[in-house]
């Protein structure tokens, strides 16, 4: 290979790297030429999501919630009304022993008063055959006055027509007749009965005791009717129906359940209120009803309603035809909620509460139907802030 041809190889291994970046380069730039630039986009604000229920007035049943202790309608003492010794006495004179009105609980031994029945009886012979006597003999002394009195002797005096040994002789027959019902009354009282339908909640007497007359041998409780009695705000009372004392106004209705328990319920009325308020509290009191608690007129399925539960009462109180209601935690700080408008703008609104039930809020002014109540906690909340509500179905 001569020099020329070294020379020109050479430059060829220069120039021609140098002619690809030149290359390179001029299409780089084409490129980027061609390329068009970015359009600005303005960012789009959403809003704060936020849940939102929609306001309905509609009718209420309001309910006012309470709590009380099962408690007998009627107690009294078991107290013979005659003395002697117990001969016999019920199986089920036992405390828990249920009894219907007029069953026989003991029997007290009644040979003595046996004998004063049938001495009271003679009593009374006697007093009849000495009436019938005193009747001959009052007859025979007006017939012997008719016959030996003068014309102006006028009428005869009592005690020659023996009126008043008659009377005398009528008096004493009364008055053994009083004493034969005394004795028979005496002997039916040897049999201590049932005076009600109802249970013992305690005795004590035992057989062959010589039992006094007027001495309590036990207690006896109603089994037709409990009593809860109920303390009550003062202003709740106003929502309630609450018949006066012997009134045949029908009290609200009262539901009974044991505490966490609200598949077994009993059913009961309001029958009075005590008429005063307790001093220390400062509550009033009223007294729900509820007829048969151990289930003795029928089959409910419901357990006895024992004297001494601790029960939950809902009472049903006065339905307003229209109201708004609204969860209680919805409810923020100084008596507002948050409404969302119809530009999904945050509205602060003060409201007026006409009642606080357990679950809501019966709200009386403030707000209107088919508003929309935010239920979302904003921290902070202020007037005017964008949201993006999303509708949820209302649960109470």
């Amino acid at each position: 290979m001569n020099t020329e041809q070294k020379k020109s190889r050479m430059a060829l291994k220069i120039i021609l790297p140098i002619l690809i970046l030149l290359l390179g380069i001029g299409a780089f730039v084409g490129i980027g030429k061609l390329k068009k630039p970015p359009q600005r986009q303005t960012s789009q604000q959403l809003g704060i999501l936020v849940d939102v229920i929609e306001l309905q007035a509609a009718p209420h049943q309001v309910t006012v919630h309470a709590t009380g202790t099962v408690q007998t309608e009627q107690e009294i003492a078991l107290v013979p009304e005659v003395s002697g010794k117990v001969n016999w006495i019920s199986p089920r004179l036992v405390g828990g022993g249920m009894f219907k009105n007029g069953e026989t609980l003991l029997k007290i031994e009644q040979s003595d008063y046996l004998l004063t029945v049938e001495k009271a009886r003679a009593d009374i012979a006697r007093a009849q055959v000495a009436l019938k006597t005193e009747q001959e003999r009052a007859r025979v002394a007006r017939q012997e006055w008719q016959r030996v009195a003068l014309p102006d002797n006028g009428e005869p005096g009592p005690l020659v027509t023996r009126e008043i040994q008659l009377q005398q002789e009528q008096a004493n027959l009364a008055a053994a007749q009083a004493n034969l019902q005394l004795a028979s009354l005496n002997l039916q009282r040897t049999e201590l009965k049932a005076p009600f339908n109802g249970r013992i909640r305690r005795e004590q007497v035992d057989l062959g005791q010589y039992l006094r007359a007027g001495t309590s041998i036990g207690s006896f409780a109603g089994t037709d009717r409990a009593e809860i009695h109920i303390p009550l705000p003062t202003q709740e009372l106003k929502w309630l129906t609450i018949p006066t004392a012997g009134s045949a106004q029908s009290g609200s209705t009262a539901y009974i359940d044991l505490p966490g328990n609200r598949q077994t319920r009993w059913q009961g009325r309001i029958v009075r209120s005590l008429g005063e308020i307790d001093p220390g509290s400062r509550m009033a009191t009223v007294v729900v009803v509820v007829d048969d608690p151990y289930q003795l007129a029928g089959s409910s399925g419901l357990p006895d309603l024992a004297t001494g539960l601790f029960v939950d009462i809902e009472l049903l109180g006065n339905r307003l035809d229209s109201i708004i209601s609204i969860p209680r935690d919805a409810l923020r700080n100084n008596q507002q909620v948050w409404i969302a408008d119809d530009n999904n703008r945050l509205r602060l609104r003060p409201v007026d509460i006409l009642r606080r039930e357990q679950r809501q809020l019966l709200i009386s002014k403030g707000v209107s139907s088919g508003e929309r109540l935010i239920m979302t906690t904003l921290s902070p909340a202020a007037e005017g802030m964008l949201l993006r509500p999303v509708m949820q179905e209302r649960r109470l």
